[in-house]
C-alpha cells in the first residue's frame, strides 16, 4: 500500500535515505527540512530526490506543521539539533518543542483520527552510560549498575573507567534494552523529553507511535562537518588528508556502529508492523567495537596506515562504554545485514567522489577547543593515577 508520508529533516543523513527508500516503494514524499547551514553549507545537496517534494521550514514554527500535515498518512520525524555546544536550550526548542507541536497540530486539526503512524527518532544517547555489572561483588550476575556521567574531577586524571561504589573496582559494561534510561547530557535530556511526548500523547490521543532509539549511524552522505557526528568522519577524513588521527582516552571505549542501509530497513519495518506502535527500538549493528579497532579497520579497508594520536586529550560529556541490546527489533523479523567495513567503504567511496575542504576536517576541532569540549588531562595527575594504579 502507497502512503503519502511526511520526512521532517528529509534533507539530511537519516532522513535523505529514508526518503529513497519510500519513494522506491511507491510512496508520496514531503520534506520539511530547514537545511542548516551547520550540516549544509552549499545549500540543497545532490542527493535530494527529485521524486519528493521539498517545503523549506523549521519544525519550531506551528505553522509549518500545519502546512506541512496536509494530506499526510505517515509522519517520520527525523529534524533534530545535536552536538557538543552549550547553546541547551536550542536542544530542547528543536527536539522536544517540535515534537509537542507535531501532536499538538495532530489533535487540533482532527488529523489524529486518521494519521496511520508518527515515527520518532531518538537517539542511544538516552541510555546515558548503559548497564553494567560488578565482576568482583556480583561474580554470577545480579545487581546492576547504571553510572551517571563522569565528571572533570575524575577526567582530568585520566581515569576513565566507572568504578564500583562498593569496591572500587572497574565495572563491566553490559548491553543496554530499551529499558535503560539515563539520560545524561543536554541532547540525550532534550531526546528523552521527545520519547516521552511520542509515546504518552501517541497513547492518549489514539496515535500510532513508534520511538526508534538509534546507536552510532554510519555511512555515504553523513556531513563532513557536523562535530558530533564522530569516529567515521574524524577518521576518514584525517585518512584523506593523510593526517594522523586524535584518538580520545585511551581508545578502549566501547561503541556498537550500524549502517545506513539497515537503519533505513528498520524505519520501514515498523511503519508496516502494528506489533511496534507504542514501543521503543533500539536500532544497533549488535556487535561490540573500540574505537582503536575500529580505527585499525578503517585503515586496512581504505589501505592507509597513519599510527593516531593519543596525547590524553577526551571529550568532555563522552559516554564511556554503551552498546545497545536489539533483540526487541529482531522480534519483528529485522537484523542488521551490514558489517562495519560495508560503512567504512560507503564512505569511503562518498568522500574521495567529493571535493572536500580540510577546513571540514579542522573547523569542527577548532570549535570544540574553542568551547572546551576538548580537554586534556592534568600530566600530575595522570602520572599519580597511572602509579596508583599499577
Amino acid at each position: 500500500m502507497a502512503y503519502r508520508i511526511l520526512v521532517t529533516g528529509g534533507v539530511g543523513f537519516i532522513g535523505s535515505h529514508t526518503v529513497d527508500a519510500l519513494v522506491r516503494e511507491g510512496n508520496r514524499v514531503r520534506i520539511v527540512d530547514n537545511l542548516s547551514k551547520r550540516v549544509h553549507p552549499h545549500g540543497t545537496p545532490e542527493h535530494l530526490n527529485p521524486k519528493a517534494e521539498l517545503m523549506l521550514g523549521d519544525v519550531r514554527e506551528k505553522g509549518i506543521w500545519e502546512k506541512a500535515l496536509n494530506g499526510v498518512d505517515v509522519v517520520y520525524h527525523f529534524a533534530a539539533y545535536q552536538d557538543y555546544l552549550t547553546d541547551f536550550s536550542t536542544f530542547f526548542h528543536v527536539n522536544a518543542v517540535s515534537t509537542a507541536l507535531l501532536y499538538e497540530v495532530l489533535v487540533e486539526t482532527g488529523l489524529s483520527a486518521k494519521i496511520k503512524k508518527v515515527i520518532v527518532a531518538a537517539s542511544q544517547a538516552v541510555m546515558g552510560e548503559g548497564r553494567h555489572r560488578c565482576p568482583a561483588c556480583h561474580p554470577h550476575g545480579g545487581l546492576d549498575l547504571y553510572p551517571s556521567i563522569r565528571l572533570e574531577s575524575q577526567l582530568s586524571r585520566g581515569d576513565w573507567e566507572h568504578r564500583c561504589p562498593v569496591c572500587r573496582g572497574v565495572i563491566q559494561w553490559m548491553p543496554s534494552d530499551e529499558s535503560v534510561v539515563h539520560p545524561c547530557n543536554p541532547y540525550a535530556l532534550s531526546k528523552h523529553s521527545q520519547e516521552q511526548i511520542a509515546l504518552n500523547m501517541g497513547k492518549r490521543y489514539g496515535i500510532p507511535s513508534v520511538v526508534m532509539r538509534y546507536s552510532i549511524v554510519q555511512g555515504e552522505r553523513q556531513s563532513f562537518y557536523n562535530a558530533y557526528s564522530g569516529a567515521m568522519r574524524i577518521f576518514a577524513l584525517s585518512l584523506f588528508f593523510d593526517q594522523r588521527p586524535v584518538i580520545f582516552e585511551d581508545g578502549k571505549q566501547v561503541r556498537d556502529f550500524i549502517n545506513i542501509h539497515d537503519v533505513t530497513a528498520a524505519n520501514l519495518k515498523v511503519l508496516e508492523n502494528d506489533a511496534a506502535d507504542g514501543r521503543v527500538f533500539n536500532v544497533g549493528g549488535g556487535i561490540p567495537w573500540t574505537i582503536l579497532d575500529f580505527y585499525q579497520t578503517m585503515q586496512k579497508t581504505v589501505g592507509k596506515a597513519l599510527p593516531p594520536r593519543t596525547p590524553g586529550c577526551y571529550r568532555f560529556g563522552d559516554t564511556r562504554h554503551i552498546v545497545s541490546d536489539i533483540t526487541r527489533l529482531r522480534s519483528l523479523g529485522w537484523s542488521p545485514q551490514r558489517t562495519v567495513k560495508d560503512s567504512i567503504e560507503a564512505y569511503w567511496s562518498y568522500i574521495t567522489g567529493k571535493a572536500v575542504q580540510k577546513e571540514a576536517l579542522e573547523r569542527a576541532q577548532a570549535q570544540m577547543a574553542q568551547m572546551q569540549v576538548i580537554r586534556k588531562v592534568n600530566p600530575q595527575c595522570f602520572i599519580k593515577n597511572m602509579a596508583k594504579n599499577a
